[in-house]
């Protein structure tokens, strides 16, 4: 299951485990455009099929467990990804199945997926509970937006202490080795906050824009991450980019849908 050996690749390459969009916005659709933006080939392992679009999730059909095994069997029989991300993971039992996948200290990225922009939920109460358990623990950094730090740390998050002590929570308490608050839903400017380990703290910070168009947002900043990890890069430098990329995505969002639009996935040109 997991002992093919990683070759030698021209590209780096990164997973994604997480549910589908059919307009493209978020789910494995919008890490797959990322991952290619950033110059990372990319693979997928579908969850869960969300009839979603702009204006909110109209239908949910969560795969059978034989059926993600299977391509995660696929997956890892044969080619080894460098990072790996994890979105929507719907119940426990997927979870306890993914987590088998992971390898002991690889780079993994989690992506809380518990709310879709429109405020539709996406996992049931039990997994919430068993995302803390099964999954955080084993991740490299994880990226919740405040109401996900929330329901991580069971507290209120208002003001940049409370983040602070989340932080610290989520490192010490439920055992990742690092975490990004992203601070989008808070006032002022937009910033996010990195703690790890080690005990250090990042602010990453860029002007908040006044748009809807903001869905698929923490699919595409996680995935940036994920990318740049599979390329080698530290984890300070990949949320940097991560931020310049999700920041002008957001102020060139395509202005397409009914609703929440998505990002545009194209739009950042750095380095």
């Amino acid at each position: 299951m997991l002992g093919v050996e990683r070759i030698m690749s021209k590209l780096n390459i990164a997973l994604t485990i997480a549910g589908t969009d059919p307009t493209g916005g978020a789910g494995i659709m919008a890490d797959l455009k990322t991952f290619q933006a950033r110059g990372v080939y990319g693979m997928a392992v579908v969850t869960s099929v969300v009839a979603q679009n702009t204006l909110g999730v109209q239908y949910i059909q969560h795969l059978n467990l034989e059926t993600i095994e299977a391509q995660l069997n696929s997956v890892f029989n044969d080619i080894a990804p460098h990072a790996i991300k994890t979105g929507m993971i719907a119940n426990a039992d997927m979870m306890r199945l993914i987590k088998r996948y992971i390898p002991k200290n690889h780079l993994y990225v989690v992506d809380p997926v518990m709310v879709a922009t429109s405020g539709d939920k996406l996992i049931d109460d039990k997994a919430r509970r068993n995302l803390k358990q099964e999954i955080l623990p084993l991740a490299t950094v994880i990226t919740p937006n405040i109401p996900e730090t929330e329901e991580i740390v069971n507290f209120e998050i208002i003001t940049e202490s409370d983040i602070n002590k989340a932080g610290k929570f989520i490192i010490s308490e439920v055992g990742c080795q690092s975490v990004v608050i992203k601070g989008g839903h808070l006032t002022g400017n937009a910033a996010d906050y990195l703690f790890t380990k080690d005990g250090s703290r990042h602010v990453f910070f860029s002007e908040r824009v006044n748009t809807r168009h903001t869905h698929g947002t923490g699919c595409t900043f996680s995935a940036v991450i994920t990318a740049e990890l599979a390329k080698g890069r530290d984890l300070v430098e990949a949320v940097a980019t991560a931020k310049r990329f999700i920041s002008t995505a957001i102020s060139e969002a395509p202005g397409i849908g009914h609703g929440n639009g998505p990002v545009n996935h194209l739009a950042y040109k750095g380095e």
